[in-house]
């Protein structure tokens, strides 16, 4: 009995080191989903001029998955469901700190408000800032992502040691 509650307590331990890991791998797949839906914005708007509303439908179902329903809190603004705040928009969303919550909101509110080129041009300049989250974040993942598995593994061994 007592080596079954040494094995719950190692599982234990590894859950939490997945619970903190998440976090950083959220973030990661975050951003990488914004770089696709601004070079998507990008391609679509100079070219086939669709509107916001039908590029946000009609995104890659992976892509939706990562945005953790901003394009959703984004359409029920442009269906004027919802006002564009910084609370509607980032609703459910934890995980991000308020440097990216702002520029994002300043991404977000910007779209659709200028002509073609500027719009264009300003999209490639979100894009950029977005690529340097974008590497952060993949570090920080790769770093403290399974620093955190690690440290559970750890954690879960050293209990098992006490315990013994």
């Amino acid at each position: 009995m007592k080596y079954i509650l040494l094995i719950f307590l190692m599982f234990v331990c590894i859950f939490i080191g997945f619970i903190f890991s998440k976090k950083y791998s959220l973030r990661a797949n975050f951003f990488k989903a914004i770089i696709s839906l601004c070079q998507k914005f990008d391609i679509e708007i100079n070219f086939s001029r669709e509107r916001l509303k039908n590029i946000f439908l009609n995104l890659d179902d992976n892509i939706k998955k990562n945005l953790k329903g901003i394009d959703k809190n984004y359409i029920s603004f442009i269906d004027k469901e919802t006002p564009l705040d910084k609370v509607s928009l980032f609703s459910n969303i934890n995980f991000l700190k308020e440097e990216e919550k702002d520029i994002l909101f300043n991404f977000f509110r910007s779209l659709g408000r200028s002509d073609l080129e500027s719009q264009s041009k300003e999209i490639k300049n979100y894009l950029v800032k977005f690529n340097e989250f974008s590497q952060k974040t993949s570090l920080d993942n790769k770093k403290y992502g399974s620093l955190s598995i690690k440290l559970g593994v750890i954690a879960g061994l050293v209990l098992i040691v006490l315990f013994i």
